[in-house]
């Protein structure tokens, strides 16, 4: 009983600030702007976004893809490093999220246009300017700076409790470094791996920002036509509706990752 009631401000809070706005978007997704009248119109419309919710998930993968192929061996070599040296290069890490988001984008955009600073110290050799920004690539890479310490916190943080009797006993078995990474760090660091790709997946598809300042109209994800209708457009139902199918395409993402990691888990157990 004691339990339960110091768990009542959290489930009130839970309450309020969760289920209930998820409730006003699936009514607002199912019911028309013009009557209120229940409706599945606003469901059949995002057939015509299908490229922009396509294109959505390609740059978030592709993101995700670049995270953690930087990101593993950033949280590899902050794990072995000494513990004083530990505790700076995380502090180096989670430095930039300290900034504002909207600052970090505006700094690439600051970076990357024509008139920028890349550009304009290419032009001390005779080359540019490149098009650096208004592009898929830039999207991509401003994704990738923001959420790149999504991917390296998780990573470090499994890599670091991994037992080194094991990879003691790997050597003495007569593994060689590759070998050790490839069959007890690897498949031990699994769980870091599928978390921190949730963590930059999700985000990531979702995001509208970023490709408003660093991209253009082909570069156009699904967060920025939701964020159009509530202001441009202003046909909240329909933005209702795509942030529903959004919600669900993460949640179905989020499970099958997950159902790849309790595979992956008992896979390492059995061997």
């Amino acid at each position: 009983m004691r339990n339960k009631l110091l768990s009542a401000p959290y489930l009130v809070w839970m309450a309020m600030f969760t289920i209930v706005p998820l409730c006003v978007v699936v009514y607002f997704a199912f019911t028309s702007s013009a009557t209120g009248a229940f409706t599945l119109d606003n469901i059949l419309q995002i057939a015509t976004y299908t490229p922009i919710f396509l294109r959505s998930i390609g740059y978030a993968i592709a993101a995700t893809l670049i995270c953690l192929l930087l990101g593993y061996p950033v949280a590899y070599v902050i794990a072995q490093a000494r513990p004083g040296a530990q505790r700076f290069l995380y502090m180096l890490i989670m430095l930039p999220m300290c900034m504002s988001f909207l600052l970090r984008t505006l700094a690439w955009v600051s970076l990357l246009q024509d008139t920028g600073i890349i550009n304009n110290l290419l032009g001390h050799f005779g080359i540019g300017p490149l098009p650096l920004i208004r592009n898929a690539g830039a999207v991509v890479a401003g994704m990738v700076y923001n959420y790149l310490p999504y991917m390296i916190m998780p990573l470090y943080t499994v890599i670091m409790k991994i037992d080194h009797s094991l990879i003691e006993a790997a050597e003495d078995l007569g593994c060689n470094g590759r070998q050790v990474f490839s069959r007890v760090v690897f498949p031990l660091s699994l769980p870091g791996i599928i978390s921190g790709i949730t963590m930059v997946f999700v985000p990531a598809v979702s995001t509208f920002y970023i490709s408003q300042k660093l991209g253009s109209t082909s570069t156009t994800m699904i967060g920025d036509v939701i964020e159009s209708q509530f202001k441009a457009a202003y046909n909240p139902n329909l933005g209702a509706a795509m942030s529903l199918v959004l919600m669900v395409l993460i949640f179905l993402s989020i499970g099958i990752m997950n159902r790849f990691a309790g595979a992956d888990e008992d896979e390492v157990i059995t061997v």
